[in-house]
């Protein structure tokens, strides 16, 4: 009976995985992919680069949002997984595995997009994101995102597809950033010498802002609006959330 159990947490967790690969994947594929088409119809107008890819990115997070909430929660961000195992909504054992098919499926979008436009499969990027000012609107850029998804978690979490893709449209336009606010799609950025790209040398204080943000949000959100502990999943409603395994 045990050993039956465990097989099925472990196909359990395998899905999860996928959908947290597959989904980071794409997101990716839209970001850099969007980049590099902005950028190409634009005629070197910046702001009309950033529209169109503000726009592409926040149609399908939420569109992937939608599609995987119900398999994984829809993270596709490392940020978010640390901060939901920390409010002991995942299981600390499944952190692993959420990680790594990030980092993996995000490498991956890159290639893809790469690959629909003609370019490199990996190209280091030249595109220099560097200084306080950058540094400081990853952190605003982050605390944002992971509030919007521990508010919506708490009191509308139908509108959390929505309320997270509008917060990021916004935010590429109000942070000097461009809000990365995922150290998966950061690092994945390093490997696109696009419109999308950051160099590899500014990406670690990103990633370091961008967990002190998340953990500021949560921390606060702890305290604005406490999670009742039979909740689970930062991003999908309850009631659509998968079967703890712990």
């Amino acid at each position: 009976m045990q050993d039956a159990l465990d097989m099925q947490e472990m196909r359990a967790l395998v899905r999860r995985g996928a959908a947290e690969g597959l989904g980071t994947a794409l997101l990716l594929a839209a970001v850099v992919g969007s980049g590099i088409m902005g950028e190409r119809l634009a005629g070197g107008n910046v702001a009309i680069a950033l529209l169109a890819n503000s726009i592409a990115t926040g149609g399908v997070l939420a569109a992937l949002i939608l599609t995987f909430g119900s398999v994984s929660g829809a993270h596709f961000n490392p940020a978010v997984t640390l901060a939901d195992a920390a409010s002991g909504c995942l299981p600390w054992r499944d952190v692993p595995v959420y990680l790594t098919c990030q980092l993996v499926g995000a490498l991956s979008g890159v290639a893809a997009a790469h690959a629909m436009f003609g370019e490199p499969v990996f190209a280091a990027s030249l595109h220099e994101r560097a200084g306080a000012s950058q540094a400081f609107s990853e952190f605003v850029a982050t605390f944002g995102l992971m509030s919007v998804i521990w508010g919506c978690a708490r009191s509308r979490s139908s509108f959390t597809p929505l309320a997270v893709a509008g917060y990021i449209v916004g935010a590429y336009w109000f942070t000097a950033s461009t809000s990365f606010a995922n150290p998966a799609v950061t690092l994945a950025r390093t490997m696109t010498n696009s419109f999308a790209g950051i160099r590899l040398v500014d990406a670690p204080l990103f990633v370091l802002m961008q967990l002190v943000g998340a953990a500021a949000a949560t921390v606060l959100f702890r305290w604005l609006i406490p999670l009742p502990p039979a909740e689970s999943n930062v991003v999908q409603a309850p009631s659509e959330a998968p079967p703890r395994t712990s």
